[in-house]
């Protein structure tokens, strides 16, 4: 039996009541809940919130499902809503969803009331939980994971947009037997939110990067080092910067833009890419913006990000770079890294081609030996 209230985590779940009405439609109508909640109704009135407490919470109960308040334990007052649907009794699985007002976000509400409700449903015989977010909610995908919930995969085009087309949702999943407390993260956040040594400066790649990012790939010398050597599109630029957190967050890829650190200005840009998490192995890579180069830049943002990828538990960088890119080659070997072979025909050239990479690798016992 599900019951009527839940308190749990510093948290209220309980039943919606018609004195819900003007918070429901003030938290759903806001913008950042239109755009992130699949099917929310738009325009988001009184008489929808109305609906949706007469009619539509009863029939997510009638369904196998629930739906609850979240509300302040003192004051009762809603701060959002939270909830199980699609439920799928012979595998023991369901979907939980939420969503927060305005004037409760950042306070750790979603975390809060998501582990409160996923130990209610594991304890009443759930086995596995889904949470689905939108490659863009970063801060839905952090709830998931202060949740305990883990990262699964992709489910490509699997929600529809307004006005037409589909987007991926990004899966996480709880199981009831996993450990209690948050899922632990293959990339953490940086300390500060960034990496600096005073000349150069490392922060996570955001939406207002694109320009310098777009104006970085379109560079005829960069282009030829991607894999494959084709011009980045806007909208990929745009893509990549929309979803780095999201990328990061997962564990697949660290993206940063670099920056001079005396005048804020976005110098280039690198990644790390958790290439092979089973055995602690990351590829590196680099660019910097013409009027960055030259300057000793390229050596000290590889240091920097080498220096923090070892120091939060990789066991083994590498890169790779064509033959003839000596400066690079550099680089590289400055830092500490050494060179491991040459690996050929292994990236795809202009025409059909294939083209030699020069394999570099790094271990955290190089480290000090370099500095």
């Amino acid at each position: 039996m599900t019951p009527q209230v839940i308190e749990s985590d510093g948290v209220r779940l309980r039943l919606f009541r018609d004195d819900d009405v003007a918070d429901t439609a003030a938290g759903c109508a806001d913008p950042l809940t239109q755009r992130f909640i699949p099917g929310m109704p738009d325009p988001y009135t009184e008489e929808t919130a109305r609906w949706w407490i007469t009619e539509g919470a009863p029939a997510a109960w009638a369904g196998g499902g629930c739906a609850y308040v979240i509300a302040d334990p003192a004051t009762d007052r809603l701060l959002g809503g939270i909830g199980l649907s699609h439920v799928v009794p012979y595998r023991a699985q369901a979907e939980i969803g939420y969503w927060v007002a305005p004037w409760a976000r950042s306070r750790g509400v979603a975390s809060a009331a998501t582990r409160a409700l996923a130990g209610h449903a594991f304890a009443t015989g759930t086995a596995r939980l889904e949470l689905l977010t939108h490659p863009e909610n970063a801060a839905s995908q952090r709830v998931a994971l202060a949740a305990g919930f883990r990262h699964e995969g992709v489910r490509r085009s699997a929600s529809p947009v307004r006005g037409g087309g589909w987007h991926d949702l990004i899966a996480w999943v709880r199981l009831a037997d996993d450990p209690p407390g948050p899922a632990a993260r293959l990339l953490p956040d940086l300390p500060d939110g960034r990496l600096t040594d005073g000349v150069v400066t490392l922060r996570r790649l955001g939406p207002d990067d694109v320009d310098a990012m777009y104006r970085l790939h379109t560079r005829p010398e960069v282009v030829a080092n991607r894999v494959p050597p084709v011009a980045a599109t806007t909208a990929a630029i745009e893509r990549r910067c929309r979803r780095a957190e999201s990328h990061w967050l997962a564990g697949g890829s660290a993206d940063f833009a670099v920056l001079d650190a005396a005048t804020g200005a976005v110098a280039g840009g690198c990644a790390l890419v958790y290439d092979e998490p089973s055995t602690g192995q990351a590829m590196l890579g680099y660019s910097l913006l013409p009027e960055a180069r030259g300057r000793g830049l390229a050596t000290r943002t590889v240091g920097l990000l080498a220096g923090w990828a070892l120091g939060v538990g990789l066991a083994r960088l590498w890169a790779g770079t064509r033959p003839e890119n000596v400066a690079s080659q550099r680089v590289l070997e400055k830092v500490g890294f050494r060179r491991e072979g040459l690996a050929r025909g292994r990236l795809p050239g202009p025409d059909g081609t294939r083209v030699d990479s020069v394999v570099y690798g790094l271990l955290a016992a190089d480290l000090p030996a370099a500095r």
